[in-house]
């Protein structure tokens, strides 16, 4: 494809996708800013015939109107791709029916027309928006703070009313009522409180636990290729260990199987590293 009239993009980010660098663009297009993906990369991921699925972009009406091309670098290089915005990506990705491909690709396939669209439109959130969320444990912190902030106020109501009580038997009487509504206020917090200490028990992993996780898979990916060279090891590795899991990625696994995946992982590397030694 000729550069002349492709895009320019004002930002090119890449995004792993279970051992896959998704490239993805931001461009600018009728005075709007609008992310862009690369088809090609993608089919070779997935093992598509590539110039099979370009005359079905062109042959669909859709696709066809809001595909364009874009410079892209890779590996050095600038080539024009062609490209379908991102919000038409499951569009096209939908089309590919699992039914019908190589075994071999079904389980890729599945996985990007359920997660890919995700996890580039969390890359490209405006910064005001790319929030980065609390942690289960600072949540709980938050709440128990809030909490500590409605006994306060209760407290102080409390005493507040008892001095009034003792200036007026009618006041007195409205003061009864109103602690016992207060008490049940109380009830409530603790009941949340009880809730929150069991979030925090039952809570994810820290940032550290997972980089331990993705350090192993490493090393048994680096393994595997000194045995095979050429094959991309990383994705057997996170499906098995989601098999294993449970846990539709290893930074989502809780933090109760935290010692479980370890073991896992550890026990596939001594296992390797035997095979090496024999």
């Amino acid at each position: 494809m000729s550069e002349e009239n492709a895009l320019v993009p004002l930002e090119q980010k890449s995004v792993d996708f279970y051992g896959d660098d998704i490239v993805a663009v931001l461009v600018e297009m009728n005075d709007q800013q609008q992310v862009l993906v690369p088809v090609r990369p993608i089919c070779d991921y997935l093992g598509l015939s590539w110039a099979g699925q370009r005359q079905r972009i062109h042959r669909d009406e859709i696709l066809a109107e809001v595909s364009s091309e874009c410079v892209i670098h890779s590996q050095g290089q600038r080539r024009a791709m062609l490209c379908l915005p991102l919000d038409y990506l499951n569009g096209w990705l939908f089309g590919v029916n699992a039914s019908r491909v190589k075994p071999e690709i079904k389980a890729s396939l599945l996985r990007y027309q359920r997660e890919c669209y995700r996890i580039l439109a969390d890359a490209f959130l405006p910064p005001t928006l790319n929030v980065q969320p609390m942690s289960s444990e600072d949540q709980a912190l938050v709440q128990l703070h809030n909490m500590a902030l409605v006994i306060a106020a209760t407290t102080r109501e409390m005493l507040e009313l008892r001095q009034l009580s003792l200036d007026n038997k009618t006041r007195l009487d409205a003061a009864r009522e109103y602690l016992r509504g207060i008490n049940k206020r109380l009830n409530a917090v603790e009941e949340r409180t009880h809730l929150v200490e069991q979030r925090i028990q039952a809570g994810a992993l820290t940032e550290e636990q997972a980089r331990e996780i993705q350090h192993r898979v490493n090393l048994i990916a680096q393994t595997l290729t000194k045995q095979s060279p050429g094959e991309k090891h990383h994705m057997g590795i996170y499906e098995a260990l989601r098999q294993e899991t449970g846990a539709t990625s290893y930074k989502n696994i809780p933090l109760k199987g935290y010692a479980a995946a370890l073991a896992f992982l550890d026990n596939w590397l001594n296992a390797l590293e035997n095979l090496e030694e024999d």
